[in-house]
């Protein structure tokens, strides 16, 4: 058990307490783990090493050496044209998971394989899994509707063998179901989490990278660069975020019984009063919505349940109490 207690000598950050990036990268460090990343690494204008953030190249060196340093892979990479994604956010949604199961658990944080977390769209990076399994050892199931991002955090996983009997994956059939088919009744699941794609078109999610590269390169960008992309499923979907945790939310409620939190991103802040509201409509009976922050970007968690205060304390006893 890890015990939540709050960190009288925090640092100015943003990131939650437990986040290994909340200060600036060590490039000496990193290039220790990685020495082709030393190549990538150049003083900015401010006179601090950095790396070129609009590079996919310098980005993929800089995660594999995060990765290496912070949680033992050896082997990590992500197919060309699929998101390369940003390490201390992706760690810090891990870190306040840990944080509500542990508030579930009397201020204690359950560890250890026997904590299950299904991941609904893990996709080529596997970053979750990585990071939830190396902090707390947990293990997961990782589901996706793509095929080749199956096959690419298959390979990750073969290749770190401490990962091999804690993460296993589960092919969705139907893009439309969430849960049906990856999900059995009998299982029970601590907690799923989701990064659902937030665009509605191919046209909005092509512009939201051009923005992205445009910030990152100061000057206007016109073409999108490979692995800032992305593929059509981690981006968009038709309805954009709105409608998939919609439909995430209908189809938890026919999980109720086998999954104590279910929890997804939000990156509008738009879009979370009428999923609150669809959570009432739903019946979740607790629905907590935690603010994450990484430099100027912003987005949220929402987390609902739908166990009784009776069925939270069985759920409590009978798993969390015996590790």
């Amino acid at each position: 058990m890890v015990e939540d207690k709050k960190d009288k000598t925090q640092k100015k950050t943003i990131l939650h307490p437990r986040n290994k990036h909340r200060d600036r990268y060590d490039f000496k460090l990193l290039i220790g783990s990685c020495p082709e990343l030393a190549k990538y690494v150049k003083t900015n204008a401010y006179g601090d090493e950095s790396i070129d953030f609009a590079n996919p190249k310098a980005v993929k060196w800089l995660n594999k050496s995060l990765l290496k340093q912070y949680y033992s892979i050896e082997y990590w990479d992500v197919p060309s044209g699929y998101l390369c994604p940003p390490i201390p956010g992706r760690a810090d949604y891990i870190h306040h998971i840990a944080e509500l199961i542990g508030k579930s658990n009397g201020g204690k944080t359950p560890v250890g394989n026997k904590i299950k977390i299904m991941d609904i769209g893990v996709g080529v990076s596997c970053i979750y899994p990585i990071i939830g399994n190396k902090e707390y050892g947990w293990s997961f199931i990782g589901t996706d509707i793509d095929q080749a991002a199956l096959e690419s955090a298959k390979k990750i996983i073969t290749n770190n063998a401490f990962l091999k009997k804690n993460i296993e994956l589960r092919f969705q059939e139907n893009p439309n179901d969430v849960f049906h088919g990856v999900m059995e009744r009998t299982e029970a699941i601590d907690i799923a989490i989701c990064n659902p794609p937030f665009h509605s078109s191919m046209e909005e999610a092509q512009k939201g990278t051009l923005r992205k590269i445009s910030s990152l390169t100061h000057k206007k960008a016109t073409t999108a660069v490979l692995n800032f992309g992305g593929q059509s499923n981690e981006l968009w979907c038709e309805g954009g975020e709105e409608r998939f945790i919609r439909n995430m939310i209908r189809q938890s409620k026919q999980f109720s019984a086998n999954c104590f939190w279910f929890s997804t991103l939000v990156a509008k802040q738009i879009h979370v009063a009428p999923l609150l509201e669809a959570l009432k409509t739903a019946g979740a009976l607790d629905v907590k919505t935690i603010q994450m922050e990484q430099g100027t970007k912003i987005s949220r968690i929402i987390a609902w349940t739908f166990l009784s205060q009776t069925q939270q304390k069985k759920w409590k006893e009978t798993k969390w109490d015996a590790l």
